[in-house]
């Protein structure tokens, strides 16, 4: 489910207009948060580090209103949704090729993590860049770099102000359990301090995940 924002009303209404007409831009950010108490409830429970950590990102997103939007410029409106679900990848190491899986979030752990690991299952099944692209709701991208713990990530797009719901990368952590994430966002919809608010319900919600 979608509503339409009442761009009269819109609290971002003025900074919508000057970053989507005025000047159109995107923005990153990367910060390294220290997830070892992540890392250790996933030891502790013999789960999966990034099924976990893709809850806690997917709980994060959903817990307000500004990481949810999206715009159609068939009807020039912009959109909050309910949910903002998962979309993620599955390397294939014998082509070195990926499959998109998309995962419908739920707030129930349990309930999401069964749900990642068979939507997992069936992506490693094939080969496909695409398979179940006909699949309704606002999705956000999640892309874990294993290969690497960086420092910086971009994502470069060309006609960014096009795009509007979140882009997440992650490396692998460090020695020290410290993990880079990086968050891309449309600046029409979100500023320095959303970017910021975000980090920290990051945080927030791998303490509240562990502490259960």
């Amino acid at each position: 489910m979608k509503k339409e924002i009442d761009m009269n009303t819109y609290y971002r209404k003025d900074v919508f207009k000057h970053f989507s007409i005025d000047c159109k831009t995107s923005m990153s950010m990367t910060c390294k948060l220290d997830v070892s108490e992540l890392v250790t409830y996933s030891k502790k429970t013999n789960t999966k580090f990034y099924i976990n950590f893709l809850y806690v990102l997917s709980k994060a997103l959903n817990s307000r209103d500004d990481y949810k939007m999206d715009y159609s410029y068939m009807d020039n409106k912009l959109y909050c949704y309910d949910v903002i679900n998962p979309k993620h990848y599955i390397f294939h190491e014998d082509t070195e090729t990926i499959t998109i899986v998309h995962t419908l979030y739920t707030s129930d752990y349990h309930e999401f993590y069964n749900r990642c690991v068979c939507d997992i299952k069936r992506g490693k099944e094939t080969h496909e860049y695409n398979p179940y692209k006909d699949i309704d709701g606002l999705f956000f991208d999640a892309s874990y770099l294993s290969f690497i713990n960086y420092d910086s990530f971009n994502i470069e797009l060309p006609d960014g102000y096009l795009y509007f719901p979140p882009i997440i990368n992650w490396g692998k952590y460090d020695n020290n359990y410290i993990m880079p994430i990086s968050i891309r966002m449309n600046h029409a919809i979100a500023d320095g301090y959303l970017l910021s608010l975000l980090f920290k319900k990051i945080e927030e919600e791998i303490m509240k995940l562990v502490g259960e």
